[in-house]
């Protein structure tokens, strides 16, 4: 997993009073919920607005601007 995401997810475990492996479930399993009628196009979002809010913070301090296809070209650095 690419680095500044690991410290996004990380800040909003901490956000969310919560340890990061019960954050990672909870998103996982909401993904697993498709959104009626956009089947294979859409899942439930478990988060809040003001989660939503605290992401789009942790992820301007962390420079976290990839789009949800980005996972394709993550490379890590070997150092």
């Amino acid at each position: 997993m690419e680095k500044r995401m690991v410290k996004v997810l990380k800040g909003l475990a901490e956000f969310e009073d919560t340890s990061l492996a019960q954050l990672l479930e909870k998103i996982v399993l909401h993904s697993f919920e498709p959104v009626a009628g956009q089947e294979g196009e859409a899942a439930a979002s478990p988060h809040s607005t003001r989660a939503l809010a605290a992401i789009a913070d942790l992820r301007r301090v962390y420079g976290l601007d990839d789009d949800v296809h980005q996972s394709r070209r993550y490379r890590e650095d070997a150092s």
